[in-house]
């Protein structure tokens, strides 16, 4: 989203449609990002699941404790003071409770184990485009699951699902900042102008508690986070994270049938995360 977008929401939120024209920066263009309503939780229509992101505790920890041993392989080592995707892992470790017994067990098992990253594009069976993420010693037998998982559901592998997506980087925070006030939308869009992010959307998370999440550029995740925090934000996490350029609207019992998908498939032990284009 470029600025002046950016700008041109907060006006609709905030101002009359005059009011901010001098600030709009038309030649400062970035490629837009999908941007979610108001309370957005697009699997609360789902019957008989709650939706992919209510997972278990222990499958909870199963996932970060993949994110840190990526990390520790791709990022530079065991040391988060040296390892900035480390201590972004850690960091959302810390704020789910995991036991520091065990970040340190997936840090070690990091170093010692040997696995490969693998990026799968796939497609559900009402045209939603899917990336899973892979982290496994044993990519024959991944590929293998993650196939019998889709043709199950009605889903396939797929060339050029990527492009459907763009990777940014997310900066997650509380919807109170550390004073305990509510953060509006209004404020949260002046706040990400102030940050340098390039849009804010808000969501329900898997215990179903409001987050703010602020998406800007790859390269000022660092400088993004940074800046909320010395404004009093209260994170919750900071990532790298693909974010869908264009949606797909669904039907409730389509919905029904892609969070059975994607909850089969982010139930594999092999599967970090699954990102998809469903609106």
């Amino acid at each position: 989203m470029s600025v002046g977008s950016l700008l041109q929401r907060v006006k609709s939120h905030v101002f009359g449609p005059h009011i901010w024209t001098f600030l709009d920066h038309p030649s400062r263009t970035i490629h837009a990002s999908c941007a979610a309503l108001a309370g957005h939780n697009k699997w609360s229509k789902v019957k008989h699941i709650k939706g992919p992101k209510d997972v278990e505790r222990s499958q909870v920890f199963h996932k970060l404790g993949m994110m840190i041993r990526a990390a520790v392989r791709d990022g530079g080592g065991p040391n988060p003071e040296m390892n900035r995707a480390l201590a972004n892992v850690i960091e959302q470790c810390k704020n789910r409770s995991m036991p520091k017994a065990t970040i340190e067990a997936a840090i070690n098992s990091g170093v010692k184990i040997k696995s490969s990253s693998l990026l799968y594009e796939a497609r559900g069976p009402h045209g939603y485009s899917m990336l899973i993420e892979i982290l496994t010693d044993n990519s024959k037998r991944t590929s293998n699951e993650i196939r019998r998982i889709l043709n199950t559901h009605g889903g396939l592998m797929a060339d050029g699902v990527r492009h459907n997506f763009e990777r940014k980087g997310v900066v997650a925070v509380s919807d109170e900042d550390q004073s305990g006030s509510p953060i509006t939308m209004d404020k949260a869009l002046e706040l990400a102008i102030e940050a340098g992010a390039e849009d804010v959307q808000d969501e329900e998370d898997e215990n179903e508690k409001m987050t703010l999440k602020f998406i800007c550029a790859m390269p000022n995740l660092h400088q993004v986070r940074e800046k909320l925090k010395s404004l009093g934000l209260c994170l919750v996490s900071s990532d790298l994270e693909y974010i869908p350029t264009t949606t797909v609207e669904l039907s409730d019992e389509e919905m029904e049938r892609a969070a059975q998908l994607i909850h089969a498939l982010q139930s594999n032990a092999d599967v970090v995360q699954v990102y998809d284009n469903i609106a």
